[in-house]
């Protein structure tokens, strides 16, 4: 059983779009598998982190993964902006982990989440400097040189803005994957969550990016509580970030689309649902 899409050109940065695929979550294991379990579902994505062990049942489910599905590894603990010098074990392990499951590209995000050898479990915004886009570009590219992979990074959800910035998200965004040569992992919901959590035009922000650079999108759900918005990943995706999705495939193309649920985690059915309907949208945009 083959769900990936062979017929699709490989347009951007020479990598394909995989079509609509979910999180590869451990609430669906049996489900996945099941006769008519991955119905719609063209491509898996792993968090790095929870497979880096070897042995025991992930290991076996990740192997009947990859047999059947084309993998992408998404991470959240590279800490690419930590002024840390770079954590070669980590990077050991998750070339070891490409090495098992050939994944077309390898993500992580645009923020930091260690400093000073502490290990926090969150992920925190970078300021948008020239100093830090300076360092970033560095250690994307010894990233890259590690790995031997395509990488990409994701834009955070975040709930402050600091006051030292000197260039815009998107600027520091184009810029970064320009100069480091990498792509852009476009959460839109994350981009909905921010400009209605400070002010800005989401589709401004979209239009000031550079669409050739986005290899991916995510797509999730959020806590709206009227006067903030928080990143959840824990309900369905809401109609105003389906629009601003379809907005997006408008500048950009065909982009493989995953939806993520990793909080209050539905049945697989649900997921494919939500799966169902991103596809219906980029089909219709055409």
């Amino acid at each position: 059983m083959s769900h990936g899409r062979p017929d699709v050109p490989a347009p951007r940065m020479g990598l394909p779009d995989l079509g609509h695929g979910v999180g590869l979550r451990r609430e669906h294991w049996d489900d996945l598998f099941a006769p008519g379990g991955a119905e719609g579902i063209d491509f898996l994505e792993i968090v790095s982190e929870n497979f880096m062990a070897r042995g025991g049942r992930p290991a076996r489910v990740l192997e009947r993964a990859r047999a059947h599905f084309p993998l992408i590894l998404h991470g959240t603990a590279l800490s690419i902006g930590t002024l840390d010098p770079p954590d070669t074990g980590y990077l050991d392990a998750l070339a070891e982990l490409c090495a098992r499951t050939d994944p077309a590209w390898v993500s992580d995000h645009l923020c930091y989440s260690s400093a000073h050898g502490v290990h926090y479990l969150d992920l925190i915004p970078l300021p948008f400097t020239a100093e830090a886009l300076d360092h970033v570009v560095e250690r994307v590219r010894g990233v890259q040189d590690h790995l031997r992979r395509p990488f990409l990074l994701e834009n955070l959800s975040y709930y402050i803005e600091y006051a030292a910035s000197e260039m815009s998200e998107a600027e520091f965004l184009s810029e970064l994957c320009q100069r480091a040569d990498c792509g852009l992992l476009l959460d839109v919901n994350n981009v909905y969550v921010n400009c209605r959590n400070h002010g800005h035009d989401p589709r401004a922000f979209i239009d000031a990016l550079p669409a050739e650079r986005v290899v991916q999108i995510h797509l999730a759900g959020h806590d709206d509580q009227g006067h903030v918005i928080i990143d959840t990943h824990g309900d369905h995706v809401i109609d105003a970030v389906w629009d601003l999705y379809a907005y997006t495939l408008e500048r950009t193309g065909p982009v493989s689309t995953l939806i993520e649920w990793d909080n209050d985690i539905p049945s697989l059915a649900v997921l494919r649902a939500e799966n169902h309907r991103a596809r219906a949208i980029a089909e219709a945009v055409g």
